[in-house]
């Protein structure tokens, strides 16, 4: 039933698709428009219909009918095709058979990276499973090509056994999840489901419907530089202005030092001069007064510290990226329910936390179609110690058929 899963999968992750922040294109690369055409060709191949490449958002979609006689709600699945910042030309993935739960698994020739249980105690779940991992050299890509194979094989599985009942369902393999903003063009009326999943989170059992909320804040400081030995009470230095600022903010408000649904303000970049500095700010909370909290102390901070100067020094570009989806997800949890009876049915146990970040499901939550996210196996994504379990794979595919066989027991 999951043979062509790992073969599947390993053929995705040696497909170089990682994401550009600095493009203006959609998809930002053309990497991953080679790869949208050949998972085109794969789901007509398997039999989908209405299978199509947008060119305007860099999502292709396709469509299992129903096979039962009665109406039910349309489901969809979703993944994204990029990988993140980090090498992932030329991933050479190891597989490494029947792990003992214990053993540093050496990743590349010269052992300089190892996965170990002291820096990765995870790796004690995955005693007797079959681990894929990277040669540490690269990432390995299981964010998101593992979602993309589950799916792949789930709409196999289904258009081999039609004896499994389900409604409609579409799928959707879409660009540059990495970067924020894959989902900005994402057509909810072409893909026109009742609900959704994202198959793109962890470890197994991870079942997610709250994100953060999001802002960007840029900063552009305005200094003025003289000389350093006549700078008395002429000189403004535009970075001693940026750390002002900065220590202005919540010592212990930050990434390194919060958990669970604590929020923060996190510092991406600072670079400059006197003359001129600028600053990158992420902020994020899944309460939406903090949110708008943290959003109004940057301002507040802007506004004081201008109040010194004869003009602006202190310039706040401030956006919002995404909202949590749970204020939209609460208002019908069955489809988060629906998910839990899958994995209870597979005897595996939902993990019910929130993301400490966001997904695709973010924004199309607010598009108007409820996507809660879901596990799709991997660890220590982003990076050249990304690994991911062969057996955790088949059970995220499971839980997809399964989702689709409840759901048709469960009449419009």
């Amino acid at each position: 039933m999951y043979e062509n899963l790992l073969p599947r999968f390993l053929k995705y992750v040696k497909t170089e698709t990682r994401s550009d922040a600095t493009s203006t294109t959609t998809p930002s690369t053309a990497t991953q428009i080679a790869f949208a055409q050949e998972l085109k060709k794969e789901l007509e191949e398997l039999g989908l219909s209405d299978v199509f490449y947008n060119e305007e958002n860099g999502f292709v979609m396709g469509t299992l009918p129903s096979n039962v006689d009665y109406p039910v709600r349309s489901i969809g699945f979703i993944s994204h095709m990029d990988t993140a910042d980090f090498n992932a030309v030329g991933v050479n993935p190891q597989i490494i058979e029947n792990y003992d739960g214990e053993s540093t698994i050496v990743l590349d020739e010269a052992g300089r990276y190892t996965l170990n249980t002291k820096d990765f105690p995870n790796l004690k779940n995955y005693e007797g499973q079959t681990l894929i991992t990277t040669d540490g050299s690269t990432l390995l890509g299981a964010d998101d090509k593992a979602g993309i194979a589950e799916i792949m094989t789930a709409m196999e599985i289904l258009l081999k056994n039609p004896t499994i009942p389900h409604g409609e369902i579409k799928v959707a393999f879409g660009p540059d999840e990495e970067i924020g903003v894959g989902a900005d063009k994402f057509d909810v009326d072409q893909f026109n489901v009742d609900f959704a999943y994202t198959i793109d989170g962890g470890p197994l059992g991870e079942l997610q419907y709250e994100t953060f909320s999001a802002a960007q804040a840029n900063l552009t400081i305005l200094g003025k530089n003289v000389h350093p030995g006549t700078a008395k009470d002429t000189m403004i230095n535009a970075l001693q202005l940026a750390i002002d600022f900065h220590n202005q903010l919540p010592a212990d408000e930050v990434p390194e030092k919060t958990e669970g649904y604590e929020g923060f303000f996190h510092l991406m970049t600072l670079t400059g001069n006197p003359e001129e500095a600028t600053m990158s700010y992420i902020i994020r909370d899944h309460n939406r007064e903090k949110f708008e909290a943290r959003k109004a102390l940057i301002s507040s901070i802007q506004e004081k510290m201008n109040q010194a100067f004869d003009q602006e020094r202190i310039k706040v570009d401030m956006f919002d990226q995404y909202y949590n989806m749970k204020e939209i997800i609460e208002k019908d949890m069955s489809i988060v329910e629906l998910a839990k009876q899958a994995m209870l049915d597979l005897d595996i146990k939902p993990v019910i936390e929130p993301v400490r970040g966001g997904t695709d499901g973010s924004k199309i939550s607010y598009m108007g179609i409820p996507t809660p996210n879901i596990f799709a196996g991997g660890e220590n994504m982003h990076g050249r110690f990304e690994f991911v379990s062969l057996q955790v794979m088949e059970k995220a595919t499971d839980v997809i058929v399964k989702i689709a066989e409840l759901n048709a027991k469960d009449k419009k």
